[in-house]
């Protein structure tokens, strides 16, 4: 199993850092940045290789691999979105389709969270499981949140923003572990997703996939602190995160 992260997004809301830097390299705790945690979650679990899909700002990745890789010890795969600036994230984990089928922790490259996130999903594997959510039940939800229906018997049934919060079970932090057996139907649908509508998120694929009758389970993380960084007030949740007084 990879790790897998997607860091090719532009983040403007970010601006100024984003002027230069993908959202994954703003910057937290100088010199830590999203992409570091993330990076360092992997190698708390035992994943050594590990992709990065970049877009915006490539080179402000490319140039810090090495830095990476001896800072980490990972092994790091740049894969190339060559729409990232125009076209959303379903196009994005697309890019790295041919990598699914060894298996992937996939985080997106804007979310803080501690590695009993990762670890969380990875003892949740089996019985069947090919994609699994790490899924926040305790947060209060509102309006902006990728909110998940889900149920024992049947699995998640919704996952969009666009539900009444009361309706959810809980929020999808941008986490999920993918078996290899899930790689090529995922595949097949992020395609359909976004050659339906390149503004798609990934997450709409996943909705695919279970209007199709594949089913997706969840691994509620429990009470962790966690922040998805969109604009700067989330980045500044994050630094309390990080850097907690």
């Amino acid at each position: 199993m990879i790790g897998l992260v997607l860091a090719a997004g532009a983040g403007r809301r970010l601006r100024p850092y984003t002027d230069t830097l993908p959202k994954a390299l703003v910057p937290i705790d100088p010199p830590t940045t999203v992409l570091d945690l993330t990076l360092a979650n992997y190698a708390e679990v035992g994943l050594t290789d590990v992709a990065i899909v970049v877009g915006y700002a490539a080179a402000a990745v490319e140039e810090r691999v090495p830095y990476f890789e001896d800072r980490y010890g990972v092994r790091l795969e740049l894969v190339h979105n060559d729409k990232a600036e125009t076209w959303n994230n379903a196009y994005s984990l697309w890019c790295a389709r041919s990598l699914l089928s060894q298996g992937a922790l996939l985080a997106n490259g804007d979310t803080v969270h501690p590695a009993s996130v990762q670890r969380t999903l990875l003892e949740a594997r089996g019985d069947d499981r090919r994609i699994i959510l790490a899924l926040d039940t305790e947060k209060s939800l509102a309006d902006e949140e990728m909110k998940v229906i889900w149920t024992a018997d049947k699995g998640v049934s919704r996952i969009t923003k666009l539900m009444d919060p009361a309706d959810a079970t809980g929020e999808y932090i941008g986490v999920t572990l993918i078996e290899p057996a899930a790689a090529d139907d995922l595949a097949e649908a992020l395609r359909k997703t976004w050659e339906r509508d390149p503004n798609l998120y990934y997450e709409d694929g996943y909705q695919h996939l279970v209007d199709q009758g594949l089913r997706i389970d969840v691994a509620p993380i429990g009470s962790v602190d966690w922040v998805e960084i969109d604009n700067h007030d989330d980045l500044a949740r994050a630094r309390e995160i990080v850097c907690p007084s």
